[in-house]
């Protein structure tokens, strides 16, 4: 019997067959749509500040949106501003130290592993003559194509460069014409669902709202109690920089791996510099592990997971299986898609608990 299609069945077809299309065309467009899709994931944060000062009252008439939107896209860069204030100083006292120090550091290096390395023949000098030596020997021996490489490094870092002025230039451009018609491009993704299925999905589009907003508020806690942590710690420790660092570590904390990776390499640089020993830094190290563990297994699962219903171990299940999955970006964006992924797995069970399949 052949197979025919019901008017509406080609309609169906048709609308998802070119909204997969879009999808597949967004994806090809992945590369250039980074700065628009941190904009976006900007302008929901920061959207409800916006509309809190456009409600607010000047007088007898409310905040225009264009001025409330101004206001806090220009308190945003301030705090970015500030932030990189923070580290710069950090960065420029601390490399003119550490380049007058890296003879000495590397002569105490070779004194305490050349013995070592000749006890299975192998004679290398690892203080600063040695290293030199052996650097220009490499290059002697390569010949060309170091510098075949080293050009075509060149080349792709300053790409790279460009891409990241570009986009740090478009953001905020992007941003505010976001925040500006937030609410009209909501209302014309609304007016885009097929109208059988709206009242689901503004409702699902709630739930995730509410979640979302539970786990900006959890990491903003992780962050807080991050900062005062390391600078606490630091400071115990007798290090000079202790306040911006770990103040630095705890904010930059939202990006997993990256505030961690950052701040311990400038507490482990400021410790080499301060102290003649090597027990602040394995005090350091000891801190900044402590700390970590503190962050994967204890905060992050209590303050943000429960926030956003997951169960601690789901939390640290998230983490792994999207990192696994997506690397770098899933991880990010782990605790957040699983907070959507959530609601939806709500409605499915609650569909599955109602059908005949079930009850019969």
């Amino acid at each position: 019997m052949p197979f025919f299609l019901t008017p509406e069945q080609k309609q169906s077809t048709f609308w998802l067959a070119l909204w997969l299309a879009l999808a597949l065309l967004l994806y090809t467009l992945g590369p250039i749509l980074s700065p628009f899709l941190a904009s976006a994931i900007l302008a929901y944060m920061l959207g409800g500040a916006v509309d809190r000062l456009s409600r607010a009252r000047t007088g007898r008439s409310h905040m225009p949106r264009v001025v409330a939107v101004s206001i806090v896209l220009t308190a945003f860069i301030l705090a970015v501003l500030a932030l990189v204030l923070i580290v710069v100083p950090v960065l420029r006292a601390e490399i003119p130290l550490l380049q007058a120090k890296i003879p000495a550091f590397f002569t105490k290096l070779d004194a305490m592993f050349s013995p070592w390395l000749a006890q299975y023949g192998v004679h290398v000098k690892l203080d600063s003559e040695g290293l030199r030596e052996l650097l220009t020997r490499q290059v002697a021996a390569s010949g060309d194509d170091v510098w075949a490489t080293v050009l075509a490094k060149v080349r792709v870092g300053g790409s790279a460069l460009l891409g990241w002025i570009a986009t740090l230039t478009l953001v905020p451009v992007v941003l505010f014409y976001l925040l500006l018609d937030w609410h009209a491009l909501l209302a014309r993704i609304e007016g885009a669902i097929p109208r059988r299925y709206v009242a689901k999905v503004t409702g699902m589009a709630r739930e995730s709202d509410a979640l979302l907003a539970q786990y900006l508020r959890g990491q903003l806690l992780v962050m807080i109690v991050l900062a005062v942590y390391y600078s606490a710690a630091l400071a115990v420790l007798g290090l000079d920089v202790a306040l911006p660092v770990g103040v630095l570590t705890g904010v930059l904390g939202f990006v997993p791996y990256l505030g961690f990776g950052l701040g311990m390499l400038l507490a482990l640089v400021a410790a080499l510099l301060q102290f003649a020993g090597w027990s602040a830094v394995i005090w350091v190290a000891v801190i900044y592990t402590v700390g970590q563990l503190l962050e994967s297994f204890i905060l992050t699962p209590r303050l943000v997971g429960e926030r956003i219903g997951l169960h601690p171990l789901a939390v640290i299940f998230a983490l792994m299986a999207f990192g696994e999955l997506f690397g770098f970006a899933g991880v990010l964006l782990a605790l957040p898609a699983s907070a959507l992924l959530m609601v939806g797995f709500r409605h499915v069970r609650s569909h599955y608990l109602r059908s005949s399949f079930y009850n019969a």
